[in-house]
């Protein structure tokens, strides 16, 4: 008998140990490329996609976007909008909780909104939420923090009162400067409270691990109100600039996911990878910004005249082997019922008779030939793509005017860092991608008040004040009429050159499922699988 006990207890012991061992081989891990290292995890100072796409899959906000890139339920489960479409209720769900356990409250929401619009927090983003009554006003140093439109109703009911009908406000709730922080892990922790083994979060992951220009690992978040259905144990996310290594890593099978390859390589790619290659058109622009505080680029006919000896369809077909668009608008096609953007008034010219224009103002404003030298340096971040772009460029202005052009380029953080901080240049590449689906996000980058975005520094009243006056107009097609009329006064003054319509390009391992190409770039991991 004790012989055929042991024997029992040393198979139950061993079936134990297989079965735990056999969960341990199971877990499932995705490798992402993405593209640079994250600024910050701070929801309030971040401002960039690398960001968001890490953010997101840590936190949850009231709305998401899904797989198809739709809006629908995130830690809200429910809500209702007033007549006049100025106050919405929010029903915070039941079962949402943050990663220590605790109950996400509306007390959270609340707290977190305060946080991104107070002064003190010198929030990068703030504007995502000026929406809300006395944002702006409080952001700007006009209003008390605690006069912010969100009021708690109860731990589930958060109420937000809005300065006018926003149409787009739950798109808006989406981005990662509305996701929530805990109220309980700031207070305590400060600025700490973003660091592996501090963060407390509410979406599908949670920190496991940070090491800065190597890899950012986040694991399973037990307590996520929908864990049960989240596929993947761990996301690594890997913060690689250099496109070609990127896209060596991903052949080696060494990541799943990468971000961003160089454009010169789709053709190759394709070949070899199939739809594995996903080029996805993007309400997104490709652009150069002007210092317009300092000479020659204070002057319109300089920018005017830059912009326009600048062959687009060259750096669409050529750089970009078909996969972008040229463009002549900030705003991008197919922005809901916007309709037709306002463009700038050469783009039906042909590219010779835009030279010839361009080299006319030139001498006017009294640069190029005959008149003062041209030097320009042109800043970029560090991308394969960018460079070749920026190359390209300076080849056109030096053909087209004798302009003497040099070329400077930081990583991706370093380079909007000093952009955002108003550092001093002569041209600079940008890119903007929608973060709702209204042209408001694109014109409102040069209102002279948007400290952060508006790189170039224009300061046009007639701009700005009929800006502010679409934020008071009701009427949606009076609304369009005057973005339109905005955009046509942007595009004339040229404080930012539009060069391409984007699209996004990534490469995803056929062993990753449920993945979806969408116009606003959500790609939650909580909804990917990956298989063996």
């Amino acid at each position: 008998m004790n012989s055929i006990k042991t024997t029992t207890r040393a198979a139950l012991l061993l079936g134990s140990l297989l079965i735990g061992a056999s969960s341990a081989l199971a877990e499932t891990v995705l490798h992402r490329g993405n593209a640079g290292e994250p600024q910050t995890l701070d929801q309030a100072q971040t401002s960039i996609n690398i960001e968001s796409f890490i953010l997101k899959d840590l936190y949850e906000g009231l709305t998401i976007y899904d797989p198809a890139g739709k809006v629908v339920a995130g830690a809200a489960e429910s809500w209702t909008v007033s007549d006049d479409g100025t106050v919405y209720t929010f029903k915070i769900r039941e079962n949402a909780k943050w990663s220590d356990g605790s109950p996400v409250t509306a007390e959270d929401f609340a707290f977190s909104f305060k946080r991104v619009e107070d002064p003190a927090t010198a929030s990068k983003y703030a504007n995502i939420l000026y929406p809300i009554k006395n944002a702006e006003k409080i952001n700007k140093g006009e209003g008390k923090v605690e006069d912010l439109g969100v009021k708690v109703i109860d731990d589930r009911t958060l109420e937000v009162t809005l300065e006018r009908p926003t149409p787009f406000f739950l798109e808006l709730l989406t981005h990662q400067t509305a996701l929530p922080v805990s109220k309980a892990s700031v207070e305590k922790n400060g600025a700490d409270f973003v660091k592996p083994g501090v963060m407390v979060s509410n979406g599908a992951y949670k920190l496991e691990a940070h090491v800065p220009n190597d890899s950012l690992t986040v694991v399973k978040n037990p307590n996520h109100w929908d864990a049960a259905n989240t596929k993947i144990d761990k996301v690594i996310f890997y913060p690689i600039d250099d496109q070609a290594a990127s896209v060596r890593r991903f052949e080696a099978k060494e990541m799943d996911i990468a971000y961003n390859f160089s454009a010169d390589q789709l053709d190759r790619l394709r070949k070899s990878y199939g739809d594995q290659v996903h080029v996805s058109p993007a309400l997104a622009t490709y652009y150069y910004t002007f210092d317009t505080r300092e000479a020659p680029y204070n002057d319109v006919r300089v920018r005017r005249a830059l912009s326009m000896a600048v062959d687009r369809d060259f750096l669409a077909n050529e750089i970009y082997s078909g996969s972008q668009l040229p463009a002549y608008s900030l705003v991008p096609p197919g922005m809901g019922s916007y309709g037709e953007p306002a463009k700038a008034d050469f783009a039906k010219m042909s590219q010779l008779d835009r030279e010839d224009e361009a080299v006319k103002l030139m001498k006017e404003a009294g640069y190029g030939e005959g008149g003062k030298p041209l030097s320009i340096e042109i800043r970029y971040n560090t991308n394969p793509n960018h460079e070749r772009v920026a190359t390209a460029v300076a080849d056109m202005w030096k053909t087209t005017f004798g302009a003497k052009v040099s070329m400077v380029n930081l990583d991706v953080a370093s380079h909007y860092g000093y952009l955002q901080e108003g550092g001093k240049f002569n041209v600079a590449r940008a890119g903007w991608v929608a973060d709702y689906a209204d042209a408001e996000n694109f014109l409102a980058l040069s209102v002279s008040s948007n400290k952060t975005f508006n790189y170039s520094k224009f300061n046009n009243p007639e701009f700005d004040a009929l800006m502010k006056k679409s934020y008071d107009e009701q009427d949606p097609v009076a609304r369009n009429k005057i973005l339109h009329e905005a955009e046509t006064i942007l595009m004339r003054e040229q404080p930012i050159a539009p060069f391409l319509t984007q699209a996004e390009l990534w490469l995803v391992s056929d062993r990753v499922k449920g993945w979806q190409d969408n116009a606003n770039n959500a790609h939650l991991s909580r909804f990917l699988s990956v298989s063996e």
